[in-house]
């Protein structure tokens, strides 16, 4: 007979303290470990005291240390998924999010069911990335010049040094560089890497590749790895 499998943990972020226990009793309904956390400063308190975290629901307008700033402390150690909580509507705003290191984002209000879905969606890829290998060594490993990607191990180096990625992050480069020469258009990258739920947010694959770019170019602005083709999508170099 199989154990049960110890339950996912995720950190929930929010300085509206009846808000942040509506969520986090669903979330434990739905059979999550929540740690709460009501400002930034905690949050980042609970992800030291946690490494187990496995996803953070972080608002984004919080007094004191904001949702970004609490992004941007994150992503300088670790590369755990980030989902927003944000009544900020405007595009420009959620792919700020994006570019700082979020993984995704929730515009306030939202459905309780949309929220599991989208954190489903992101550890689903987390997950991925962390999962076994087919035993085709070339699926399992990735050698595209002076880049080497483990995909079982969802870890990346570039010239002997180790890169940290995002789930998303990590995804897109995989799916492109699994096959390099072969254009792939937004909404092909968008399916892949982040799945078929988030039809219509194309654009958001822009500020992740932007990103992406930003931790394996030598130049970001001339991208030997991952190129433009304009009016299309995104392509992996020759490289050699």
């Amino acid at each position: 007979m199989e154990m049960d499998r110890e339950p996912l943990t995720l950190l929930v972020v929010d300085d509206e303290e009846k808000w942040l226990e509506v969520v986090a009793n669903y979330l434990e309904g739905e059979g999550y470990r929540v740690i709460r956390a009501l400002d930034g400063h905690e949050a980042l308190s609970q992800i030291e005291q946690h490494p187990e975290i496995d996803a953070v629901l972080l608002d984004w307008m919080m007094p004191g240390m904001s949702g970004l700033d609490v992004c941007r402390r994150i992503r300088s150690f670790s590369d755990v998924p980030i989902l927003f909580l944000t009544a900020k509507s405007e595009e420009v705003d959620k792919l700020l999010g994006l570019e700082l290191g979020g993984d995704d984002y929730l515009t306030k209000p939202f459905s309780l069911r949309e929220m599991v879905a989208r954190i489903r969606a992101v550890l689903r890829r987390t997950r991925a990335g962390k999962g076994r290998g087919t035993g085709n060594s070339e699926d399992e490993r990735l050698l595209r010049g002076p880049l080497e990607i483990d995909v079982p191990g969802h870890q990346v180096w570039l010239n002997g040094r180790e890169i940290s990625l995002t789930p998303t992050e990590f995804k897109l480069l995989t799916t492109l560089a699994s096959k390099p020469g072969r254009t792939y258009s937004r909404l092909q990258l968008l399916e892949s890497a982040l799945g078929e739920e988030y039809a219509g947010y194309e654009r958001s694959i822009d500020t992740h590749i932007h990103n992406l770019r930003k931790k394996i170019e030598e130049n970001p602005a001339d991208p030997r790895f991952i190129q433009t083709v304009f009016g299309v999508g995104y392509r992996f170099g020759d490289v050699r």
